[in-house]
């Protein structure tokens, strides 16, 4: 078996992506008809307490801008997880929580305590919370695992890798991009979603998947980082992307639950020396917004 070569996604290494990457400055959000004009619309926790990657004034500016800008509140979550914070919120989000902050090789353990997945999955279940999981490859996707688990989603902790090279496009002509609740709304149809890498889980049943990764990838376990930095090295194990899904909704008791496999998508950055952009200002993404604004909606819907 040759080497495959392939360039390293910066999503992969998350310090390194902060070192690299900026928010758009010139990505600008101009929303019609928004859900909330008076800008009192249901709050949204963004996790900060389990070493997430990014933050809303950093990486993910690009996702408070359309949240804000549809009217939602937003606040940064910065503690443990209990039943009596989460009262006060509509949905949780999660990105890229890591379970620890350089220490990034096998095993990559939970981070949220049983305590708090528990805590999570009742406030979801019993009090129709809304909560949003972003992973991305290994090792994000291990340290939501059990969370993901929780709510019956087999997460992958690996990293995403499309054979052909090419750009990895989900749209409804490949047919990886599925019809659901969140590519369907009426009004706003979704019809293509670019992604950088990225991680895939197995769904439970019920679940309603709208991105699937098929036999155009394969889905590489590497024990150590060191292992997918420049090549990827033919001892490296894989399995096909076939049955395996990178987005999908779930409706759990009273609440919702929406994940998926790539942070890239919801973001506006300019990567690198030239300024390559990523995430909502790609020209690829042009429904990317969109996409954001109808899961949103339906996260937050009783």
């Amino acid at each position: 078996m040759k080497t495959i070569q392939f360039l390293v996604m910066s999503f992969f290494l998350p310090v390194l992506l902060m070192a690299q990457s900026v928010s758009d400055p010139r990505f600008e959000v101009r929303l019609e008809h928004t859900l909330f004009p008076g800008k009192d619309g249901p709050l949204i926790f963004f996790d900060q307490h389990h070493y997430n990657a990014f933050s809303l004034s950093g990486q993910y500016k690009g996702f408070a801008d359309v949240a804000k800008a549809e009217g939602y509140r937003l606040e940064d979550h910065k503690t443990v997880i209990s039943a009596e914070n989460l009262a006060k919120a509509n949905v949780f989000v999660t990105v890229n929580a890591l379970s620890h902050p350089s220490d990034w090789d096998l095993p990559n353990a939970s981070i949220y305590s049983e305590e708090e997945i528990e805590t999570l999955y009742r406030w979801v279940h019993d009090d129709g919370g809304g909560l949003f999981i972003i992973t991305d490859e290994m090792p994000s996707a291990g340290a939501v695992g059990s969370l993901a688990e929780r709510f019956g989603f087999n997460v992958i902790n690996g990293v995403t890798h499309r054979m052909d090279g090419q750009a990895e496009l989900f749209n409804r002509e490949i047919g990886n991009l599925l019809p659901s609740a969140v590519t369907d709304r009426e009004g706003r149809k979704i019809n293509q979603v670019r992604c950088w890498v990225g991680s895939g889980f197995i769904p439970p049943q019920e679940a309603e998947v709208f991105s699937i990764l098929g036999d155009a990838y394969r889905l590489y376990l590497p024990s150590k980082t060191k292992d997918m930095e420049h090549t990827i090295q033919p001892d490296i194990p894989y399995i096909s992307g076939v049955n395996l899904a990178n987005g999908a909704l779930l409706k759990c008791g009273n609440g919702r639950v929406c994940i998926f496999a790539d942070a890239s998508p919801f973001t506006a950055l300019l990567k690198g020396i030239n300024s390559e952009k990523r995430g909502m200002n790609h020209m690829d993404a042009q429904d990317h917004v969109g996409l954001l604004r109808n899961i949103l909606e339906w996260l937050s819907q009783p």
